[in-house]
């Protein structure tokens, strides 16, 4: 691994048009062609050098995913060993370098832009919009597992010609790059509304936007929705509070200056067309599906929700064990590892549905969608003390879940998976059933605290694995819903943590900026958003 700065270097092969492998190698085969890039083809460096980190990649969900973030929500079950509060280095390293690979993406994306004159620059202000938003979604994820990382002077080393030295990246605080987001997402939705294209530049952008295909329209949504994710997410910090409440406000009450994602058919995602491009999910399986323990498993106390509630996505989601008669059962945090290894071994533990989710090649990158969005709507207008609105949105929100993963079952191309047969699809009676049920019924919830529990619990059940950085951090911010977790008294680490510390190749890299955060850079130390 490099420090950041030297990322910049490498992350430039990535700046061509293609969606191969091959190609982007042919079009740069060494950095000194990179100024052959242009505009255009640098904004798809952008969003194609993180792709299997939006997309369910092998590495994503193998290295990091099964051993951090989705035991940590209870999204799968994990087996009772030393040590599993404790994140891998490996699969934190991922995350980070991929992130600024990203980043020095975008950092040559600005370079380019900036050497262009007015008129140029003018025709290809929606590449830079774009890029930001999508940018800036990426930094919330990496903001919201570590604090406070390198950020506004990060990925510099080709726009500083090279110098090494200069371009060791200070570390922002978490809570100053979320008012920077917050500021130039605002900026970025009012000048989308203003901006119009000529027929040759539209064609340009929908060519290489393959997250949106050059919608406009749907780029202003990804930008609001974005912003109302993170204001939702500081909802409770006192110095942002009156922010919050204030832009929350102003969008959901100008759907037409600041529309965000409502329907299904608006969700924010890299869709896949052809398995045979490097637009896929084939990574899937093998992230997921590979190791039983660690992977796929299902944890006891979703399992459990699930089936109290009669879940309609209960067999959309999961499969029962081989040998589980037809039964959800989850593994239960709290058992010994004997007693979950004899569970396994037996074949009474339910995995995640193979035919929905990991053996299904066309999966989406799921970004931003509307079951969400709705959540955060009924946790602000519960906030808020507008009863009526939070519970249709509620409401709304487990319908469009159900949706949501009817829609992913029915463009699965998985077959032949032994011991399970392809699940039917939730009906409308099922789901109104549910909505209607007591553990899942807003009437029935006397108190807002209550409410708010069913708000956290429909959050989690639709994150799940397919969204975890969302689910962990509304886990850590509402403290809700309310899991157990076996103490592991062998290790420091005796819980889950509430963050990741940072890589150590960026301690050894960038040790004068690093020791401003050192102090903070352990598993224990809540996030400025983390305040219950």
């Amino acid at each position: 691994m490099k420090k950041i700065a030297i990322l910049a270097f490498a992350g430039l092969l990535l700046g061509t048009v293609s969606c191969k492998e091959s190609e982007f190698a042919e079009a740069y085969p060494d950095p000194a062609k990179i100024a052959e890039s242009t505009v255009e083809k640098q904004f798809t460096g952008v969003l194609y050098a993180n792709r299997e980190y939006v997309l369910p990649g092998y590495t994503h969900y193998f290295t990091t995913l099964r051993l951090s973030l989705n035991p940590y929500t209870q999204a799968i079950g994990r087996l009772n060993q030393s040590g599993l509060y404790v994140p891998g280095s490996a699969g934190v390293e991922n995350v980070w370098y991929n992130y600024y690979n990203m980043l020095a993406q975008y950092r040559e994306l600005q370079k380019i832009y900036a050497s262009r004159p007015a008129d140029q620059q003018a025709d290809r202000k929606i590449f830079m919009l774009a890029a930001a938003i999508y940018v800036y979604d990426q930094t919330q994820r990496l903001v919201d597992v570590h604090g406070a990382i390198p950020f506004s002077e990060a990925g510099m080393l080709s726009t500083n010609g090279g110098e090494y030295a200069s371009s060791l990246a200070k570390f922002d605080t978490a809570e100053g790059i979320y008012a920077f987001l917050l500021d130039d997402l605002k900026r970025i939705a009012t000048e989308l509304n203003g901006i119009t294209l000529n027929a040759g530049y539209q064609k340009s952008f929908q060519t290489q936007d393959f997250i949106n295909k050059g919608d406009i329209a749907a780029w202003k949504r990804y930008a609001n929705s974005l912003r109302l994710r993170l204001l939702n997410r500081v909802s409770d910090v006192e110095s942002m509070k009156t922010r919050s409440n204030t832009e929350i406000a102003e969008i959901l009450g100008n759907a037409t200056t600041y529309p965000i994602v409502e329907t299904n058919a608006q969700n924010i995602q890299i869709n896949v067309f052809d398995i045979n491009t490097d637009i896929n999910s084939k990574g899937f399986q093998g992230g997921l599906a590979s190791d039983g323990w660690y992977g796929n498993t299902a944890g006891k106390a979703m399992i459990d929700h699930m089936n109290t509630n009669k879940d309609p996505r209960l067999p959309i989601l999961f499969e029962p064990g081989l040998n589980a008669a037809g039964k959800f059962i989850g593994i239960d945090p709290l058992a010994t590892e004997a007693v979950q290894t004899a569970q396994y071994n037996a074949g009474q533990l339910a995995i995640y549905n193979r035919y929905t989710t990991s053996h299904n090649q066309f999966f989406p990158g799921v970004i931003i969608n509307a079951a969400q969005m709705n959540l955060i709507k009924a946790e602000y207008y519960l906030r808020t003390g507008n009863e009526a609105s939070a519970k249709t949105a509620y409401e709304t929100a487990i319908t469009q879940s159900v949706e949501f993963y009817n829609k992913i079952l029915s463009l699965t191309n998985a077959t032949g998976i032994t011991g399970s047969t392809i699940p039917t699809a939730a009906t409308p009676a099922s789901v109104a059933a549910y909505i209607a049920g007591d553990g899942v019924s807003w009437a029935k919830a006397t108190t807002n605290a209550q409410k708010l529990s069913l708000i956290a619990t429909q959050k989690w059940l639709h994150y799940n694995v397919v969204q975890p950085y969302e689910n962990w951090a509304d886990l850590r911010r509402l403290d809700l819903p309310v899991l157990s977790f076996q103490v592991d008294n062998a290790n420091n680490q005796t819980l889950p943590p509430v963050k990741w510390t940072i890589p150590g190749n960026e301690i050894t890299y960038n040790a004068v900026n690093y020791s401003a955060v050192k102090a903070a850079d352990n598993l224990k130390t809540k996030l400025f958003w983390d305040v219950k």
